[in-house]
């Protein structure tokens, strides 16, 4: 639904007093930014020249960027019907113990799934940190620039998912779920973070 929208729209629709879309769908559109920044650099440097050597890798960047994108735009809508499915939880009845009992239930599995989106989003944002990192150091030397922000945008983005996940993780009484999520949260943020600071490494020395 969201992906449908035109910027405007979707801005207007966060910008809102609904729940959702919120930060989480907002993290999504980030990195699928980032990813389509990924791509844009791999389109300006196939097919040149002086970029020969970089030929494969740069299609390899397109394709597997054009493929996180997808999955990024597709997780906009998905972190909003993770929220939505939350409240149709919290909303069940609970007048007698067995309803009570159920609802507990509802309520923890929703919640697992609404911290399992964001850090899904997470782990994408890793890996469009890690080919943004490949078009930074090979990539067209003229769109350096926006193979650098396409870092920024999986950081950002990521470590936006992960406040997303620290939330809902809050409310989730499975210990052991909670903290082999996080682990998994918090190593792909360490993986994002040394990609970045390296592609900013990499595009002053490129800007030279």
């Amino acid at each position: 639904m969201y992906p449908e929208f035109s910027v405007t729209a979707f801005l207007d629709a966060l910008a809102s007093a609904a729940p959702e879309p919120g930060g989480g769908a907002a993290a999504a559109l980030a990195g699928a930014t980032g990813a389509a920044l990924v791509s844009m650099v791999a389109n300006l440097t196939i097919g040149k020249a002086q970029y020969a050597a970089a030929q494969r890798e740069m299609e390899q960047a397109r394709e597997a960027a054009e493929t996180l994108r997808a999955r990024l735009t597709a997780a906009i809508d998905r972190d909003s019907e993770a929220f939505r499915q939350v409240m149709k939880a919290y909303g069940l009845p609970r007048g007698t113990d067995d309803e009570k009992a159920a609802r507990k239930t509802a309520i923890q599995q929703a919640l697992k799934a609404a911290s399992s989106e964001p850090a899904e989003v997470v782990r994408l944002c890793r890996d469009v940190a890690a080919w943004s990192r490949v078009t930074t150091e090979k990539g067209n030397v003229q769109a350096v620039s926006d193979a650098a922000v396409a870092a920024l945008f999986a950081d950002a983005a990521a470590q936006a998912a992960a406040l997303n996940v620290k939330i809902n993780l809050k409310s989730i009484t499975d210990a052991a779920f909670n903290e082999a999520l996080w682990v998994r949260v918090q190593a792909d943020l360490d993986d994002i973070r040394r990609v970045r600071d390296d592609v900013l490494a990499l595009t002053e020395g490129r800007l030279r």
